[in-house]
């Protein structure tokens, strides 16, 4: 598994569930064109070009071409590397039919062809990993998850870190891992 310090942005959760198995990463996905209208999404993204840089892994269809575009229009350039899919035809599994341009995307592609392309890129990686990682335990016992009060604490906390309310749980625990200790967590929960 490649560990990975920048965000990679991907268009959907099939991409990012694909990702997930070969990459230890902070993985965004767009939800597609719905970027189009999430402001906060894309500040977020923007956001983490700053801090870390991003990858941008798309589908090399029309519609990839678009998202990525505009998803990349206005961070500078030393800020992002792009990833591109080779054009191999052909049906995902899951979908009952092509694509409309037949091509395969990213969830279609091998786990293999995905990690050269990652190794190719020159991504900042790293084999040092949180030797105290925060698990999704410690969100529990820190209120965050599968608790009455989690949505309510998780907002604060998203607030707090100036996150976007629509991380996923998994996402947060992600964003953490890669950007503070467990002790840290823990101290910025006191506080609230």
């Amino acid at each position: 598994m490649l560990k990975i310090n920048e965000a990679v942005i991907v268009e959907g959760r099939y991409d990012k569930l694909k990702l997930s198995n070969i990459l230890d990463a902070l993985i965004i996905e767009t939800n597609g064109f719905a970027i189009y209208k999430d402001r906060e999404k894309l500040k977020f993204i923007r956001r983490l070009a700053e801090e870390r840089g991003i990858i941008i892994l798309t589908d090399s269809d029309h519609s990839g071409f678009q998202i990525r575009n505009y998803v990349s229009a206005g961070i500078p350039k030393d800020k992002i590397k792009h990833i591109y899919i080779p054009d191999i035809y052909g049906k995902e599994r899951r979908k009952t039919a092509p694509s409309k341009e037949g091509k395969l995307g990213v969830e279609g592609m091998s786990e293999k062809l995905l990690e050269e392309l990652f190794k190719k890129a020159d991504v900042k990686s790293s084999q040092s990993s949180n030797e105290n990682p925060v698990t999704n335990y410690d969100l529990f016992d820190l209120g965050i998850s599968g608790t009455p009060n989690a949505k309510e604490n998780k907002k604060k906390l998203l607030k707090a870190l100036d996150l976007p309310e629509f991380l996923s749980t998994n996402s947060l625990l992600s964003y953490i891992n890669s950007s503070m200790t467990k002790e840290e967590l823990y101290e910025i929960m006191k506080a609230k």
